[in-house]
């Protein structure tokens, strides 16, 4: 940590016109229009994770109530992440082209409404084809909303932030839970209304739409650089920052604005003027942190980037066979092992609880002892607590080691969508995300299928060796990936 003579941004009177607009947003406070921009996007993010969770309570439900095989069941769940991989990567190439919060809330518009319809299927075939045209909008919705969080997130503290954002899949997940106990499985229609419940994210995309404020970054890039001054203004008058030049030469907050919007990417006046540290740590509010070196013209699978990108899209691929293939299919196996349909979800819920501390961990240490390290870390603690649940063969053994593959895996998971958007420069950071996560689609596609095939041949213990394994490689792959803990992010 360097002694930085840089102030506080709480105590300067006015922005700093030396400093880039990207430098003004890494060397703010968190204010609460940064919790705003949190809290939609989490909503956002909770929305999707409910969607997905439901279906897998429904699987259960109707295996009871239409008989439905465990191949079919495969079926519906993987159309879902067939969609889902195909709309990550197209989700990713749009963010890029026309902006984070246009395709966020389109994703949420398509999802919410496809579920909602998925309430009225009236066999099979139609639940597949809608749960595919719901994956378009949920594949596409994550590696955007965290993109988009991460270019405003504070350079100290956002891992951090992206971890928190990543929570808010929990409550989604809980609240499927709930839905799945309480509506699902009350009748032999519970699971329609469990479905129609998912109509919210639609008439939430519009709040979305009009309310969130778009990328500065994706601005710069676009050549929008008055947009993208008010956009940073605002932020910095959250944090009580007076316009540039507002308490020193009389000229006009809005002048201000246009003389900094004047200067194309908001390059500094007198680079003398900044002082930038190589790494900033959490508590250090104003510092400026050093970029990632990256060049910014670089393709995700140029020589720069193919490395980094390699390591991304083992540990996507990995975590989502091993993720879905289990959590899709824990309520079902626990109706396999004898418990009630009811039993089983009361289980899963209790096990899906265990996620919010997970999260809280994750979101501690990766400011600690960084990205790499902390998702290693979860991703190894992932790895032996799918062994422990496949052996486990009481109610408080299912219980405790399912709880410990919730605590780590999403502790995992707020880590890697954390370290996504940091590997890769502005005019690739959506497509470089949206194509690591639609490769790990593939797998969440090829997991439900995978899962009945090791049950024939070993059984419950084999399906959780395997994903064991899955685990481990992850963590190998993570720790090839750069550290990126409080370093500003490639222009």
């Amino acid at each position: 940590m360097s002694n930085s003579t840089t102030s506080s941004p709480l105590s300067a009177p006015a922005a700093d016109r030396s400093l880039t607009r990207s430098q003004r947003l890494d060397r703010l406070p968190f204010t609460r229009k940064h919790g705003k921009l949190l809290g939609a996007s989490g909503i956002g993010w909770a929305l999707d994770a409910m969607d997905v969770g439901l279906i897998s309570f429904v699987i259960a439900a109707l295996s009871v109530h239409w008989e439905l095989s465990k191949a079919d069941g495969s079926l519906i769940a993987s159309a879902g992440f067939a969609g889902m991989a195909i709309g990550a990567s197209v989700g990713g190439l749009l963010a890029d082209k026309i902006g984070r919060r246009s395709v966020f809330a389109l994703t949420l518009l398509v999802y919410g409404l496809a579920t909602g319809a998925s309430a009225l299927a009236m066999g099979v075939g139609a639940l597949i084809v809608l749960r595919f045209i719901v994956g378009l909008g949920l594949g596409a919705e994550l590696p955007v909303a965290s993109t988009l969080m991460s270019e405003f997130a504070p350079a100290r503290i956002r891992g951090r932030v992206i971890v928190w954002l990543e929570a808010f899949w929990a409550l989604g997940w809980i609240l499927a839970a709930v839905i799945g106990t309480f509506v699902a499985a009350a009748s032999p229609t519970g699971w329609r209304w469990a479905l129609a419940i998912g109509l919210v994210p639609a008439v939430y995309s519009l709040v979305v739409r009009l309310g969130m404020p778009e990328s500065v970054r994706f601005l710069e890039q676009k050549g929008r650089h008055q947009e993208a001054e008010q956009v940073v203004r605002s932020f910095e008058s959250a944090a009580g920052i007076e316009a540039p030049g507002a308490a020193t030469d009389g000229v006009s907050a809005n002048a201000a604005a246009a003389g900094v919007a004047a200067t194309g990417v908001g390059a500094p006046h007198d680079a003398a003027d900044v002082t930038v540290e190589a790494r900033v740590a959490a508590d250090e509010v104003g510092a400026i942190p050093a970029a990632d070196t990256v060049d910014p013209t670089a393709g995700i699978w140029s020589k720069p980037l193919r490395a980094r990108t390699a390591g991304l899209w083992a540990v996507w691929f990995c975590i989502n066979l091993a993720y879905y293939g289990a959590f899709i299919w824990i309520p079902t196996l626990l109706v396999d092992r004898g418990f009630s349909l009811t039993q089983s979800f009361t289980f899963t819920l209790i096990i899906t609880l265990a996620q919010i501390p997970g999260y809280a961990v994750a979101a501690w240490l990766i400011e600690v002892l960084g990205r790499r390290w902390t998702l290693t870390i979860f991703l190894s603690g992932s790895a032996l607590a799918a062994i422990s649940y496949g052996l486990a063969d009481t109610e408080w053994t299912i219980i405790a080691a399912g709880c410990a593959l919730s605590f780590f895996n999403l502790g995992a998971w707020g880590a890697l969508y954390a370290i996504g958007p940091e590997l890769y420069p502005t005019r690739v950071r959506g497509t470089g995300t949206g194509a690591a996560a639609a490769f790990g689609r593939v797998a969440s596609m090829l997991a439900p299928f995978l899962v009945p095939v090791l049950l024939v041949t070993g059984g419950q213990v084999l399906v959780f060796v395997a994903f064991s394994i899955a685990f481990a490689l992850a963590a190998a792959a993570a720790f090839t990936l750069p550290e990126q803990r409080g370093k500003a992010l490639a222009e």
